[in-house]
């Protein structure tokens, strides 16, 4: 690890919070006091309402000055925005074209339904469009922890999704996403991108930055930012993240 990070970065799901479940008040006190003292990243291939109703919203209250330093990076940082005056105000925005949204969209259906991955019984929508991304869920946007978690504990269904899908889609790139999850967009996007744009905006070397994630494994989507030389903390779930901050914090100083 850098030995006095600029920048701390994190994964969203199963790094902050449970997948697609509000931080816990903690982490939220850890993340005010971590911004206090260094610029703070959040990039997932989430959208920008999982930010906004996971964390931004759960946050305690916090100096404006302080939460100009949170950076929030949904879709991997094919979208980027701030913090300005509390209100969610965007940096940059890119999107897929109409004709590779519908591509996309086709093949990830046809091909779960091929492989019989296409559940009849789930929490939301399979497929959703967000904008620079889009997203295969096997139970739905909104399925609980512990059925996600039981769904595919190898991960052996997603990734055969994942290949499937990306024999039809070689200008697009597919990658496996959280835990049941299939991510589609455009080719060289991954965490490693929007780690890059985060140095560009902010001026700050990516050797300066520590990455907090929970699939820093080679199969995981977090491994890109690990693979492109950022000093990374790998934990297993929020309260891991949260013991890490607070031995980390303190060791910081105030701005």
């Amino acid at each position: 690890m850098t030995l006095a990070p600029r920048l701390v970065a994190f994964d969203l799901d199963d790094t902050l919070a449970p997948s697609k479940s509000a931080i816990d008040p903690r982490i939220g006190d850890l993340l005010v006091a971590l911004a206090e003292r260094v610029e703070v990243a959040i990039i997932s291939g989430g959208q920008l309402a999982q930010f906004t109703a996971q964390v931004v919203d759960r946050l305690p209250a916090a100096a404006d000055d302080v939460l100009t330093r949170l950076h929030l990076l949904p879709t991997c940082g094919t979208q980027y925005y701030r913090l300005v005056n509390g209100d969610v105000t965007t940096v940059y925005a890119r999107t897929l074209t109409d004709d590779q949204k519908e591509r996309a969209l086709r093949a990830v259906e046809e091909q779960a339904r091929r492989l019989g991955l296409w559940e009849s019984d789930t929490w939301g929508d399979i497929l959703e469009d967000r904008g620079s991304q889009i997203t295969f869920s096997a139970l739905g946007q909104k399925a609980p922890v512990d059925a996600k978690a039981a769904w595919d504990p190898t991960g052996e269904k997603k990734n055969a999704l994942r290949a499937a899908v990306a024999e039809l889609l070689p200008d697009l790139e597919v990658r496996s996403g959280g835990s049941t999850s299939v991510d589609i967009t455009e080719r060289g996007i991954d965490k490693s991108y929007g780690m890059t744009r985060l140095s560009e905006q902010t001026g700050i070397p990516l050797d300066d930055m520590l990455f907090i994630g929970d699939r820093l494994d080679p199969a995981g989507n977090d491994y890109p930012v690990l693979a492109m030389g950022v000093s990374c903390h790998a934990v297993d779930g929020w309260q891991d993240t949260a013991a890490y901050l607070e031995q980390l914090i303190p060791m910081l100083p105030l701005r």
